[in-house]
C-alpha cells in the first residue's frame, strides 16, 4: 500500500520553529532556512512547483509572479494579516485560493499603537537616547518637557479588530475616543468606548490632538492621508501608523515634520519598506520601530499565527 503523496508547500521566509517543526510533519515543506527574502524570480519558480506557497507580507505575489504558477497551485496562505501584497483578483481567476491570518495580532498591534500614542508626546526616545549619549546633565523644571495624553482626542482611523483594540487601551489613558470607517461601529461598542462617529474624515482629522492609522492598505486607502489631508491637522497634532505606510504620503509627512506643521511622529510602517525617508530618521521628534516589533508577543511566539496556518493547510481542499 504506497503511502499517501503529502503536499508540496514553500515557505519564503523563516518562520518561529514550532511552526516550521509542525509544518515539517504535516507536509513537505520547503523551509527558508537562510531566511533570505524571495526575489520575484524566488517567487515564480516557487509557485510553479509548489502544492502552497507561504508567503509574508513582504512578498509581493503579483500578476506576472502567478502567470508562472502550475497547475497543482491552488492555495496562497499568508502568513500575516493582510492580502495587499497578493493580486487576489488573478490568484481568484487561476482558481487558487488566497488565505490570511487575521486576529491573531490585533493585541500585539494595538500594544505597540499604545506605546508609540505614549511615547512621542511624552519623548521617551529622545529622552533614552540624552541618557545613553552621556547628555543628561541632571533635572531641571522646564527641561524636556513633554505633552500630557490624558484628555485629548484620538482619531482611529479603521475601526476594525486593531482599532477597537486600540479605542479600549487609549480609553484607559483618559484619551477620548474618535473615529473613522466605512461604516459605523456597532452601537453597544460605541457605547463601551464611548465612540464619537465621523462620516468625514477631513472632518475628523481637522479636531484631533492625536491620530492613529489602523485600516488596511487596499487602492481606496492609497495615500489616504495625503499632502492635502495631513494640512487639516493642527499644528500640536500627532500622527501613529502601525497600519501600512502607504497608507501616508511619506514624503509630505517628512516636510510637515521638519517645518513644525505637525508636532511629531511615531510610525512602525514605511511607504517604501525597507528604505526609510532620510528625513524622518533626522528629526527627534519622530520614533521609529521596524515593521513587526513586539507584534507576536515573545520568544517563544506561542504558535498562534502558526497554529492558525497550518490549520488553514489542513481544512484545504
Amino acid at each position: 500500500m504506497s503511502a499517501i503523496k503529502k503536499l508540496k508547500v514553500v515557505v519564503t521566509r523563516r518562520l518561529p520553529d514550532p511552526v516550521e517543526t509542525r509544518l515539517r510533519e504535516l507536509f513537505d515543506a520547503e523551509l527558508n532556512h537562510e531566511d533570505k527574502p524571495f526575489s520575484a524570480e524566488d517567487l515564480a519558480a516557487a509557485v510553479a512547483r509548489a502544492d502552497v506557497l507561504v508567503p509574508t507580507v513582504t512578498d509581493r505575489v503579483d500578476g506576472r509572479v502567478l502567470s508562472r504558477a502550475g497547475e497543482q497551485l491552488r492555495l496562497i496562505a499568508q502568513f500575516g494579516a493582510g492580502v495587499d501584497n497578493i493580486d487576489v483578483q488573478t490568484a481568484v481567476a487561476r482558481g487558487i485560493t488566497v488565505t490570511n491570518t487575521p486576529g491573531v495580532l490585533t493585541e500585539d498591534t494595538a500594544d505597540m499603537t499604545m506605546a508609540l500614542i505614549l511615547a512621542v508626546p511624552r519623548r521617551i526616545v529622545e529622552g533614552v537616547n540624552i541618557v545613553e549619549g552621556d547628555d543628561f546633565l541632571g533635572w531641571s523644571p522646564t527641561w524636556m518637557l513633554g505633552r500630557r495624553v490624558g484628555g485629548k482626542r484620538l482619531g482611529i482611523i479603521g475601526m476594525g479588530r486593531i482599532g477597537q483594540a486600540v479605542a479600549r487601551r487609549a480609553k484607559a489613558f483618559g484619551l477620548q475616543i474618535h473615529y473613522h470607517n466605512r461604516r459605523k461601529a456597532a452601537a453597544h461598542i460605541e457605547q463601551e468606548l464611548e465612540a464619537t462617529y465621523w462620516d468625514s474624515l477631513d472632518q475628523m482629522l481637522s479636531r484631533m490632538d492625536i491620530v492613529s492609522v489602523n485600516c488596511p492598505h487596499t487602492p481606496a486607502t492609497y495615500h489616504l492621508l495625503n499632502a492635502r489631508r495631513l494640512a487639516l491637522l493642527k499644528p500640536h497634532a500627532y500622527i501613529v501608523n502601525t497600519a501600512r505606510g502607504e497608507v501616508i504620503d511619506e514624503g509630505a509627512l517628512g516636510r510637515m515634520l521638519e517645518k513644525g506643521e505637525l508636532a511629531g511622529a511615531g510610525l512602525d510602517v514605511f511607504e517604501h519598506e525597507p528604505a526609510i525617508n532620510p528625513k524622518l530618521k533626522r528629526l527627534k521628534n519622530v520614533v521609529l520601530l521596524p515593521h513587526g516589533l513586539g507584534h507576536a508577543g515573545g520568544p517563544d511566539r506561542d504558535g498562534r499565527e502558526g497554529d492558525r496556518q497550518y490549520q488553514d493547510l489542513r481544512r484545504w481542499p
